[in-house]
Order: C-alpha cells, then structure tokens, then sequence
C-alpha cells in the first residue's frame, strides 16, 4: 500500500480562521431565526472540540490503513465539572449512546458527549474517565474525597465503508486532545472529527451544525444542534422540500465491496438549550428530532443507528448534593416553539454536514462524492425555491 504521512487535524472551534461554505450561503431557504453563529455554540458556554485522523490510501491493511475518522466532543459547560439536566431518545434503536441508563434515571449529563466510529466507543468511553479524573472533573463527596466514579456519555456512527474500522486508531490521547481543545466559537463541518468517514444519503457526510431562536414572552433563548449525518439513501434525499435525490442519481458511492442501495449508517444528535427545561421534557425534544430527519428523507431503517440527547445549561448547581434546590422551568404548555426549533435545527444542521462535506476517497479505493453545489442550485431554481 502506498503510504503518505499521517496528520491529525485538531479542531477547536475558535481557532478556525473562517468557515466554510454553508447552506444559508448558497441561499438554501430555512424556516426561523438563528444564532449568531447558527451553531450549538450559540448556546452560552458550549464547546465543541474535533480531532479528524486521515492517512494512507489503497487497499485495506487492518491496523495499518487507510485511516479516514476521529472523534468529536461536545462540552455542555467547558472544561468545569457542573451537570446539566438532560434526556434522550432514538428512533431506531441499531446504534450505540453509552451512560443513557443513568442519565435517564438521574435526569443528569454529568460530563461531555463524544461521537466517534462504532468500533472506538471503548476507547473513547475509557479515555474519557481517564481525562475526568486527570482533570477533578467531578465533585468529590465528602465523606471520601477521593472517591470517583464516571459513566461517559459516548456516541458512534461506522465509518467502515471509508475507514479501517478494525484497526482501531482512536486513540486515548486524540480523545484528550478533543477535550483539551474544545472552545466556544465556529465549529467545522463536514470531514472532520467524529465525522470525518462517514456517509449522508449516499454522499458525504459528517459533521454539521445549527441554532434556533425561540422567544416565549419577553425572554429569547437559544437552542443548537450538532448532527454526525451516517444515514440515508439517495432516492429520499430531500432539500427544501424538493426531491434532489431523485434529480441527482449519477455520483453514487464507488465501493469496494460494492453494496446494494439500502437505508444503512446511523445518525447522532446532539441538542443544547439555555431554556430552563427538565429532564422530561428535554426527552421530548429529543422526541422531535425525527421531524427534522424526515424532512431530509430519513426514516430509520432496520440497521440505523437513531440516537439524541439534548440538555440544558440553564438550573446551574441543580445538582448539589447537600441542599434542597429551587429551580426554574419553561411550562409544558410553552413548549411547542422548542420542538418546531428542533425539527428546523436538525434539518438545517444535516443539510450544513452535506454541504460542507468534500469528495473522499477511502479504503480500497471507495469513493464518495459530495454532494456537488452547481447541480443542487440548478434543481432548486428548477423547482422554484430559489432565484
């Protein structure tokens, strides 16, 4: 096999000198109002890090390459201990989200969310709690000060069309590198991190990001999204109402070994809000996100993965363990906006993942292309969405 230097890409979202081109820039029309940045950073506090793994290319050596993945990590407070209430859901259950027991029976994220590649969920889970205990990442009790437990939250997508999945090079220390460098501010999309090798309606995919403003009274509160896009078949490929998948079916995948069309690969979502929601009702916006799925033409086949979580960074200190805690919450009755929010952010930010994306050629040669900007205009002006 060909060799050619590894490099890995470590994305702390601030650091980024511009973004890329991004849905909205193309004049893509999107229903509500953003952020400032249109990204789960627009949530105060939130930080996003991303360690993307590319090297070597031709035929696959297990444990040698070709490398197409990464891992991202998704901090609901930065790098200080404090959880957050949170609530999670699927759609179709062929996936994997780590430390959801617990989360769903204390109605509490205590740490990060990571994404990464199927197979590198332990890695990733082990390094995590490695990285809390190396950090004080946890309040000590005070009976026993150096006791520490640790249930990460750990979410994957495979990757393996493109990447050498059973060589696993996620590594503990490009975990540590995702948290150590994760920061407020822009976020990358398309090949990097957790996404870096993964596949969206039969083009590529990965990373992608968006925000929602949602005004109940006089308060505005923001809530983010950031998807890891591994699902879909072309022929429901769905942009602004307007059939794309069927407009576009040359550019298909290149693999080896090739595989019929079928609903495959997995989606993860990550939601975050400033709103003052309970874990219950964080659960049912997490609930919405299918709504925002579909519109893009997704609809959880048998072997995806369909996994959300969405928290809140609002109720700070709720955790604490020595005092009876007052806390603030939106009313059920209120919530409605929240869920037409999630449905549109998760739309915008799949959409963003496949517009950001590059062409990428992977193990033995498998190709996927992206999904190519002149073409996808030239269908929406034929459909009438744009000018």
């Amino acid at each position: 096999m060909k060799q050619i230097l590894i490099f890995v890409l470590i994305f702390a979202a601030a650091d980024l000198a511009a973004q890329g081109v991004r849905a909205r820039d193309l004049g893509i029309p999107f229903d509500g109002i953003t952020g400032t940045l249109n990204a789960i950073t627009d949530v105060e506090g939130v930080e996003v890090g991303q360690v993307t793994l590319i090297s070597g290319e031709g035929k696959l050596i297990v444990g040698e390459g070709p490398v197409r993945t990464g891992v991202t990590a998704v901090l609901p407070r930065g790098k200080r201990y404090s959880p957050v209430f949170a609530g999670w859901a699927t759609l179709n259950g062929n996936g994997e989200m780590t430390g959801t027991t617990w989360l769903k029976e204390s109605g509490f994220l205590e740490g990060p969310v990571m994404i990464t590649n199927t197979h590198s969920v332990g890695v990733v889970r082990d390094a995590v709690i490695e990285w809390e205990y190396r950090n004080n990442f946890f309040d000590p009790l005070p009976e026993d000060p150096s006791l520490f437990w640790s249930l990460p939250v750990v979410a994957e997508t495979y990757d393996g069309d493109l990447n050498d999945i059973n060589g696993f090079h996620v590594k503990k220390e490009h975990v540590f590198q995702a948290l150590d460098n994760a920061q407020a501010g822009i976020v990358d999309e398309g090949n990097v991190g957790g996404g870096t090798g993964m596949v969206c309606h039969d083009f590529k995919g990965g990373i992608g990001t968006s925000s929602r403003l949602v005004k109940i009274g006089n308060e505005t509160y923001t809530l983010g999204v950031l998807v890891q896009t591994n699902y879909g078949v072309r022929s429901t490929l769905t942009i602004a109402g307007v059939p794309v998948g069927k407009e576009i079916t040359d550019l298909m995948p290149v693999l080896n070994p090739v595989k019929g069309e079928e609903e495959r690969g997995s989606i993860i979502v990550i939601i975050a809000t400033n709103a003052p929601l309970l874990p219950h009702q964080l659960e049912r916006i997490a609930k919405r996100v299918p709504i925002g799925i579909s519109r893009v033409g997704g609809y959880g086949g048998n072997s995806s993965g369909d996994l959300f979580i969405a928290f809140s960074t609002a109720n700070e200190g709720a955790a604490k363990r020595d005092m009876i805690q007052t806390i603030n919450m939106v009313p059920n009755e209120l919530l409605s906006p929240f869920f037409l929010a999630t449905a549109q952010a998760t739309e915008e930010a799949i959409i963003n993942a496949l517009i950001a994306a590059e062409d990428m050629t992977g193990k033995n040669d498998t190709k996927v292309y992206a999904l190519p900007h002149d073409r996808l205009l030239e269908i929406l002006r034929k459909y009438n969405r744009i000018r």
